[in-house]
């Protein structure tokens, strides 16, 4: 079994406002502890190296909360400081989340000079009245802004992250939106539908949305514009200009490594003996802050060989054109002929297609995809 990319994924927990519709371990606060946090990282980073020695990195994604929150000298430190401790490909992408606020987008220039080279930024919206139900904290015209900062700043390779769904939103508002996003040709768009989740101000008091046929229109009218747009969807919510995919998140749906380091940040690690190792560290911030050594680690475990066919196929059966069996055996150690009854058992029930050794989900199947993975899991 040879070892798949490796991947970093940072975790800053937190923002300005928690956001109605979040359930990502986010955290409200006026003052953020930045060196106490970056030292933490570090130190966080330094106990993990073990499970990684020789292996060098291929995407670093800062994620949040709201990592543009952070100073420019911050995220230049955290940056070199992860240089120091891991060796970087000479193409990695360096990923940051940054939010449209102005005095955020003031920063973009500095985050480009520290060595971020791709930031995803969080518009969700250009209507003010769809912002404004969303709780977001910024408006469509600093949304407008944000953008032109980025490519003031020099970065040719940008997200632009939008919902759809949203409440009083029908085919043309979502259409709108797309439109808006287009104006500035984004090399990369996630477009994906608000779902209502548990632990969120929204699931205690949830706001209309729209039903199910509208919800179908916007979806179909969507993906057509951006078809149209020479915009190709290759993951359930993603779609890039030819070539211009999202590596990192490429990595995860392709069953490759990463570690995690941060409040509530999780890992898989492939080890060089076998087996592979999933991790989650500390979720509160000041136990974070206050853990050492093995201390980041709130819970470890090796997958069993009975799991790992569903932790791949989780992932795996997101993106459009699937996986190979070859793939399967490569990133799992495990034979095909474990999973080639179910694949065969789907196939007959026109949930996924199997030609030349490529599996992937038909349109039914993505339709219920969740059922489709958990064919997989153990019962």
């Amino acid at each position: 079994m040879s070892l798949p990319p490796l991947s970093l994924y940072v975790h800053l927990p937190w923002c300005e406002r928690k956001c109605p519709y979040c359930d990502f371990n986010s955290h409200e606060r006026a003052g953020i502890p930045e060196q106490r946090y970056i030292d933490a990282l570090l130190a966080d980073l330094r106990a993990d190296l073990p499970l990684v020695q020789g292996r060098s990195v291929e995407t670093v994604f800062i994620g949040g909360g709201t990592p543009s929150l952070f100073s420019v000298a911050g995220i230049s430190a955290l940056l070199a400081g992860i240089a120091g401790l891991l060796p970087l490909s000479g193409a990695a992408e360096i990923t940051l989340e940054a939010n449209p606020g102005s005095a955020e987008a003031e920063k973009f220039r500095g985050f480009r000079e520290a060595g971020v080279n791709r930031l995803s930024l969080g518009i969700q919206s250009f209507d003010d009245a769809c912002l404004e139900a969303l709780g977001r904290v910024h408006d469509s015209e600093q949304a407008c802004t944000a953008i032109e900062h980025a490519l003031a700043a020099g970065f040719d390779s940008f997200n632009i992250d939008l919902m759809h769904g949203l409440p009083g939103q029908d085919a043309g508002g979502a259409c709108a939106d797309l439109r808006q996003a287009l104006r500035y040709r984004p090399p990369h768009l996630s477009w994906y539908q608000l779902t209502i989740e548990p632990n969120t101000a929204f699931h205690k008091r949830p706001p209309a949305l729209p039903g199910e046929e509208s919800l179908a229109d916007i979806q179909e009218a969507g993906e057509s514009l951006l078809e149209a747009a020479g915009y190709r969807q290759y993951e359930v919510s993603a779609y890039s200009l030819p070539g211009r995919e999202c590596r990192h998140n490429l990595n995860y749906w392709t069953f490759g490594d990463y570690l995690g380091i941060g409040a509530g940040a999780h890992g898989k690690i492939t080890l060089e003996g076998g087996g592979i190792r999933r991790q989650a560290k500390r979720r509160r911030p000041e136990s974070y802050m206050g853990a050492s050594g093995a201390g980041f680690t709130a819970a470890a475990r090796l997958l069993g060989p009975e799991e790992i066919p569903g932790e791949f196929m989780l992932n795996a059966l997101r993106l459009n054109q699937g996986f190979s069996l070859t793939q399967f055996t490569a990133r799992t150690g495990l034979s095909a002929e474990t999973v080639v009854p179910a694949i065969e058992d789907l196939c007959a029930r026109s949930l996924l297609r199997l030609e030349d050794g490529q599996v992937a989900t038909t349109a039914r199947g993505r339709r219920f995809l969740d059922d489709v993975v958990a064919t997989f899991f153990p019962d």
